[in-house]
């Protein structure tokens, strides 16, 4: 009677032990995402959406839980710190925050919540000394990216006039607008073999990242005036489809022009004619990597600026950052761009390397001097040659 008491018990044991095991390993790892944008934008905040996913996939219990269109135009009066404590009710330990304008609310977030680590896209409070130790900072080296978008603009131009459709202005976007000039002016110079006088590169400002009737200037609008003006490559810097939609418009119309859109892999879709191809973030195995950290007790605070996987810019487990070619682009301009894209893969092609100056004049890169990833992350001005404000009015 005794024995058969204890195998009782010990089968009742096993049972409920199981049992607890079972619930906590449906108990998931919360990943919360603040969007920008919504989250089915063909852009920047699709692209984010879309690591969420791929997250999921990679790491067992994983979920994503997102908000979109986290801006003042489309959820006025909510601050970022209010979104938080929603996600982090809901369970979540990690929290992504993709736009450079939610440098303050992540900030103030994350000293609320020090349990929770927090990603801040874009943003540099760790370098500059003001991020709490629970928050850090992830980028992807898009100048590359936006270096080749340059480059088969330049080899595609008829006209040899470039449009640059920009967002607002400060140190990121000043940045890759110079990158997209200086891949444009390689391939001018060194491929096509004109001179860099000939070449005109102009950027115009919409004023945020995205379309906000009555704040923005409207990018339709704004890419019209490029095409209409002699710019037959438009190369788009926001986190929209505006400058294709555009140009297939114009296509559809008689018009030899071409566009290159941002952000998101399958931006080209749909505008075969027109697209050049794309340049995008694949922040997949960033966000993995970081959530496997928090997960396992890892995570140590970093500033990362992730740059391509030089052996395959579009593998999407490695790459941070990729170029895929439009087909629009011509056979010969694709042959240059794998030669070009070797040259930034050996150090053998480095843009950033003076001398250069800025806007103004005044120099930005001494004579063989290569600039620093402070330098270049905190750029200035636009670079001499281009032409469209450097500052806000």
């Amino acid at each position: 009677m005794l024995r058969r008491m204890l195998r009782l018990c010990v089968v009742v044991l096993l049972v409920l032990g199981v049992g607890c095991a079972k619930e906590v390993e449906k108990k998931p790892f919360v990943v919360g995402m603040l969007l920008v944008g919504p989250y089915n934008d063909r852009g920047w905040s699709q692209a984010h959406y879309d690591a969420g996913l791929y997250l999921e996939r990679k790491l067992p219990d994983a979920k994503m839980l997102y908000l979109d269109k986290v801006n003042p135009a489309d959820r006025p009066g909510l601050t970022l710190p209010q979104l938080v404590d929603d996600l982090v009710a809901k369970g979540a330990r990690l929290i992504i925050a993709n736009s450079d304008d939610m440098t303050d609310g992540a900030r103030e977030a994350a000293k609320q919540h020090p349990e929770v680590t927090f990603i801040h896209v874009s943003g540099d409070d760790v370098l500059t000394g003001k991020a709490p130790l629970n928050l850090g900072n992830i980028m992807g080296r898009m100048e590359y990216g936006k270096m080749m978008a340059g480059f088969v603009a330049a080899l595609t131009t008829k006209t040899g006039k470039i449009g640059y459709l920009g967002p607002l202005i400060n140190e990121e976007t000043r940045r890759l607008a110079a990158s997209c000039y200086l891949g444009a002016a390689y391939g001018w110079e060194k491929v096509r073999k004109r001179p860099l006088s000939e070449l005109k590169f102009k950027v115009s400002w919409i004023g945020f990242w995205f379309n906000i009737p009555g704040v923005t200037a409207d990018p339709t609008q704004v890419a019209n005036r490029f095409f209409d003006s002699g710019h037959d490559v438009v190369v788009s810097g926001i986190d929209t489809t505006e400058a294709l939609v555009v140009a297939m418009q114009k296509r559809r119309a008689g018009r030899q022009v071409w566009a290159i859109p941002y952000d998101y892999e399958g931006a080209c879709e749909g505008a075969d004619e027109v697209c050049l191809g794309v340049p995008y973030f694949n922040w997949g195995p960033a966000y993995l990597q970081t959530a496997r950290a928090v997960k396992d007790g890892g995570w140590k605070q970093a500033w990362e600026w992730n740059g391509p996987d030089w052996k395959d810019i579009n593998n999407h487990d490695t790459s941070a950052v990729g170029f895929l070619v439009g087909p629009a682009l011509s056979r010969a301009a694709n042959e240059e761009l794998a030669r070009f894209t070797r040259g930034l893969a050996t150090g053998k092609i480095n843009l950033f390397r003076g001398p250069l100056f800025y806007q103004d004049g005044s120099i930005f890169l001494k004579e063989g001097e290569t600039a620093t990833d402070q330098q270049v992350w905190y750029m200035k001005q636009l670079l001499k040659g281009m032409e469209g404000a450097s500052s806000p009015k």
